[in-house]
């Protein structure tokens, strides 16, 4: 079975808020959240061309894995401290499937 993605885009429109929402997210949102979903794989990027957008991509083993993670009780905890600690910042969520993996 192919691997699935999580994939969370947020703006953070501010600049001066960036430091402190990078910092955020990587000592407290995204081990809390790998944890949750039970993921061994997660990473965060920071679009060059657009410095607004930040990206976080969660790797799950397959679709079962994602769609039991996003079904549970993991969610709605990380979503409701996210919307608390940032109500500014807003966000897309996308589930995806590997379609194809070319190369090594």
């Amino acid at each position: 079975m192919p691997s699935a993605y999580f994939v969370v885009r947020a703006i953070v429109a501010d600049p001066a808020r960036r430091k402190a929402f990078d910092e955020w997210y990587s000592s407290e949102h995204l081990p809390d959240a790998t944890k949750a979903f039970g993921v061994s794989t997660a990473r965060r990027f920071w679009s060059l061309s657009d410095p607004s957008l930040h990206v976080a991509m969660y790797e799950f083993a397959d679709q079962a894995a994602l769609d039991r993670a996003m079904g549970g009780d993991a969610l709605k905890p990380l979503v409701a401290e996210f919307d608390r600690c940032w109500p500014e910042v807003t966000r897309t969520r996308e589930p995806l499937v590997l379609a194809e993996a070319f190369g090594a």
